[in-house]
């Protein structure tokens, strides 16, 4: 339970990618912690079950879908009447392999999700709300923004244009909206299944803490960020990655995710 000392009681929260993984633990932690709960993902019955697990609202559709970000902001003001915090979850590992392979429009797909739909979000929160009254916006971007690896080159890509998204609108914004993010490294999902499972225990003893993470663990940041505790933070990066990013100064001398990436594919 996320103490409500993190001042967001009656303050109205958009997530995207709400209904499983990251996204589900946000909203709750968000939830647990007073505020009023707006979720969106594809699938309209995950969808319905976690708003009303919540007790919240929520509305089925794509990211990518360029009327979706307006709807999904209407909704909230309408039903909430305010619209507070806003994170941008929702994200593909698509398409997945080398570069040279990769079709145009597989790529456009992946900078639709991973890039542009978060800018349009925030474009219409801005207008609606955050302009006026304020607020705060989470990225959620990756560890992997910051380095290369194998057949994940489209994803780090938008990744990374996601974490420079967030530093310009930080500038642009402020002092009304704060805007930041946080970068996972590898979180217990289904979408990064495919690397955790196949030998867990390997991958867990190559992280300078010992094991991958959960999304409660990234959960817990997004609320300190989009948070009263954070008010003097904006444009900020928070790693939260288990120490994958100083693993080199550790004995071992692979990297047991890179080795995963190579050897299997998201299913």
């Amino acid at each position: 339970m996320v103490s409500s000392s993190y001042g967001l009681t009656g303050r109205a929260a958009v997530i995207t990618g709400a209904t499983r993984g990251i996204g589900l633990a946000v909203a709750r932690h968000l939830a647990n912690a007073g505020a009023l709960a707006c979720v969106t993902a594809r699938d309209a019955d995950e969808v319905r079950r976690t708003a009303d697990e919540l007790g919240g609202i929520g509305l089925a559709g794509s990211v990518a879908d360029p009327g979706h970000p307006r709807r999904l902001t209407e909704l909230a003001l309408r039903e909430f009447g305010r619209l507070d915090i806003l994170v941008n979850n929702a994200a593909t590992n698509q398409p997945y392999g080398p570069l040279m392979d990769v079709a145009p429009e597989a790529w456009s797909e992946a900078f639709a999700v991973n890039v542009e739909a978060p800018l349009r979000l925030v474009q219409c929160a801005w207008r609606a709300w955050m302009s006026e009254h304020g607020g705060t916006v989470v990225n959620v971007c990756t560890e992997g923004a910051g380095h290369v690896g194998p057949n994940v080159g489209a994803y780090g890509t938008s990744k990374a244009a996601l974490l420079h998204l967030t530093q310009q609108l930080a500038g642009e914004l402020a002092p009304r909206v704060r805007v930041n993010s946080v970068s996972p490294g590898l979180i217990r999902t289904e979408m990064a299944r495919f690397v955790w499972e196949p030998g867990e225990p390997e991958v867990a003893a190559g992280l300078p803490l010992g094991r991958i993470g959960e999304p409660e663990d990234v959960a817990r940041a997004v609320v300190w960020l989009a948070s009263d505790a954070a008010e003097w933070v904006t444009g900020a990066d928070l790693l939260v990655d288990g120490g994958t990013r100083v693993r080199s100064a550790q004995p071992a001398t692979t990297y047991p995710v890179h080795e995963h990436l190579r050897l299997h594919r998201p299913t």
